[in-house]
């Protein structure tokens, strides 16, 4: 078997079925399978799949167990060759694993794979290549001094920067939403750390991997959604683990002054803060105006008659392409895909090339009745069942 993709799960079903549906379309044509690990989510994520999913293997565990430990459990019952850790909420394209597959093979030096990685609002998320974070690095993104000097070799190494997001390279760290490689090498470095529960796992395997002499590689021929933070909510419990990873981290890799840990202990309780006050539910402008793109005109009178306002309607039979001149900046319209009437390649696509104009996206996954998506990389995701 040539790959085996491994979903953890805990409490995001409707997330979990988009990314699983997207999976499956995107393996049609691989000798692959994939693997879900349930951490006891009290959802009905487990019926659901059961239900709509019969051929997908689903491991479930009677507690939460963790991001590593989670992980190590789908990885020890793969069969492929290569292995992908992916995020429930993410969603592939129905080419990343035929792409990123012939990238890996090209490599003789193969470490870990990650993709770009986009928002909800079509937004590259710059954490998909970074640098190590080493006491220096950890200073230039604790100060900000990444952001006043983006082309300093010497301080852009926090988020990759000698790479811009159209390019393909080797970087140091990739993000534990998507991480592509060979399933020999991920045991071979006894995959993720369990000492670790959460938040340095991503970081901790890929440096591990890097002391093994191998390279890693920010490849950007492919676009994936990550709908950042949906499976974590951010509380008092986020804030002490990721105290305790960033700690965890350092004490396994470097050896730092007392004076630098002290600074660090401040600068990681700062940005703990930061992070717990951004998964804060915030006040969600209501869009004014929704378009829907479909080759079915009854899901948009379906729809006129849930939201009680007019969906103007984009027809996928005479616009071949989404993308169109008469998707002009519209600050307060939503524009919904239907993915029976088009590709996740094409939504992707369609997403990347929109943001910033002031449009917010949902998705409506083929043969669900929810919409699902979200407008920043701040909050969390938002699912609206429509039945």
């Amino acid at each position: 078997m040539q790959l085996s993709v491994i979903i953890l799960n805990y409490n995001v079903r409707y997330f979990l079925e988009q990314c699983v549906l997207s999976v499956q379309n995107a393996i049609e044509s691989i000798d692959g399978e994939i693997i879900v690990v349930d951490n006891n989510s009290q959802d009905d994520s487990c019926e659901m799949m059961k239900r709509r999913f019969p051929n997908v293997k689903i491991l479930q565990n009677n507690e939460n167990l963790g991001f590593p430990r989670g992980n190590n459990i789908g990885v020890a019952h793969a069969q492929g060759e290569y292995i992908c850790i992916l995020n429930p909420d993410t969603v592939v394209a129905e080419d990343t694993f035929l792409k990123v597959l012939a990238f890996a093979k090209k490599q003789t030096d193969l470490g870990i794979v990650g993709c770009k990685l986009i928002d909800g609002a079509g937004n590259f998320l710059p954490e998909s290549k970074r640098g190590v974070p080493t006491p220096f690095v950890a200073f230039t993104k604790i100060t900000g001094l990444y952001r006043l000097f983006p082309t300093s070799k010497m301080f852009g190494k926090y988020y990759a920067q000698h790479l811009n997001e159209n390019q393909t390279g080797k970087v140091a760290i990739l993000v534990g939403a998507f991480m592509f490689m060979k399933k020999d090498l991920y045991l071979d470095v006894g995959g993720f750390d369990e000492d670790c529960f959460m938040y340095s796992d991503d970081i901790d395997l890929s440096y591990s991997i890097l002391q093994k002499g191998k390279s890693n590689y920010y490849f950007h021929e492919t676009t994936i959604i990550h709908y950042k933070g949906e499976s974590t909510i951010k509380d008092e419990i986020y804030m002490r683990r990721f105290q305790e990873a960033m700690q965890f981290f350092y004490k396994k890799h470097f050896e730092v002054s007392s004076l630098f840990s002290f600074f660090m202990k401040i600068g990681i309780v700062f940005f703990s803060f930061i992070k717990m006050f951004q998964g804060q539910p915030k006040i969600k402008n209501q869009p004014k105006d929704f378009v829907l793109c479909s080759s079915n005109q009854a899901l948009g009178v379906k729809l006129e008659g849930f939201f009680q306002k007019k969906v103007k309607f984009h027809n996928s039979k005479t616009e071949k392409m989404v993308i169109s001149s008469s998707f002009k900046p519209g600050f307060g319209t939503e524009i919904i895909f239907d993915n029976e009437s088009f590709s996740f390649q094409k939504i992707i696509l369609s997403m990347v090339t929109l943001k910033g104009k002031g449009f917010t996206f949902k998705i409506i996954p083929k043969s669900t009745h929810f919409l699902i998506g979200s407008n920043t990389n701040s909050e969390r995701g938002e699912v609206i069942k429509i039945q």
